[in-house]
């Protein structure tokens, strides 16, 4: 970066008022375009390949030689780099005590006709979840656990939601995220020979008890409230259960996902790294 004063942009400047649309998910839909903000997200963005539109700062808020040095990166790059006033850049900022930096990014795009069990041996599978919190959760734990990615299914919630980008802890630009229909799902599912885990809380089996789990596989989860829905049991090669001690009932979904994710994780550890064949957003 050098050392000139900053120009600040105005507030009508084009850039600023897309910005402002992407906090709606009409605006992400209709541009291809998501907010990261925060120095350590931009940092995994930029590090994963992603194609990133713009970058905005508030130079009296962002004195971290990293973020500095990400700034200067793409300034060499050609990136749109705008500076704002600190007002102007909170307001636009949805954390709180932001960092002074936010990119806005494009979504990669993928298709279910780009995955099979050589570069997908294994991954997740939600049915409608309506929290992106849970779906950035879930993110963060497949990219933990060396899953190759995440299908979801149906009328989703959005996983470029800032909710969604900031829990997968930058998992959402390593890992494909590909959203389709269950029918499409269980054509692609079943053309490719995948084994169907799915969850139940009746006439299934323990988790803790399955000795192997069969590879290529996917683990099929329905929604927060509604779970999976008898055809979508019906659907699956086996049911799972996790069993339940106390007075409550069920677990957060992300919660549960966690669990079982490291279950099939641990089945595995005698296979060689999984994580080979993992694809990432920069492939």
């Amino acid at each position: 970066m050098n050392h000139r004063s900053p120009v600040f942009v105005s507030r009508n400047n084009p850039k600023i008022k897309q910005i402002r649309s992407l906090r709606q998910r009409k605006g992400r839909d209709e541009t291809g375009l998501f907010i990261v903000e925060g120095i350590r997200h931009i940092g995994e963005a930029v590090e994963a390949g992603m194609q990133i539109d713009s970058l905005s700062y508030a130079p009296d808020l962002l004195s971290s030689a990293y973020a500095l040095e990400l700034l200067a990166q793409q300034q060499a790059r050609g990136t749109t780099c705008l500076a704002l006033e600190t007002a102007i850049f909170t307001s636009l900022a949805d954390k709180e005590n932001p960092q002074g930096i936010l990119a806005v990014v494009r979504k990669p795009v993928w298709s279910l006709t780009q995955l099979h069990p050589d570069n997908f041996p294994w991954g997740v599978a939600l049915v409608a979840p309506q929290d992106p919190g849970n779906i950035g959760t879930i993110l963060r734990t497949i990219d933990a656990v060396g899953a190759n990615g995440l299908l979801l299914l149906e009328n989703s919630a959005d996983p470029y939601h800032p909710s969604a980008v900031r829990a997968s802890m930058g998992a959402l630009f390593w890992v494909p995220v590909i959203q389709a229909s269950f029918a499409d799902f269980l054509q692609w599912s079943k053309g490719n020979s995948y084994t169907l885990y799915g969850t139940s809380a009746h006439d299934s089996h323990d988790y803790c008890l399955v000795e192997q789990y069969h590879f290529p596989l996917i683990l099929l989860l329905g929604s927060e409230r509604e779970g999976l829905s008898s055809e979508q049991r019906q659907a699956c090669d086996l049911l799972l259960r996790l069993p339940m001690h106390g007075r409550a009932t069920s677990l957060n979904l992300a919660v549960a996902a966690g669990v079982i994710l490291y279950a099939m994780e641990n089945s595995i550890a005698d296979r060689g790294n999984q994580s080979e064949g993992r694809t990432s957003a920069k492939e």
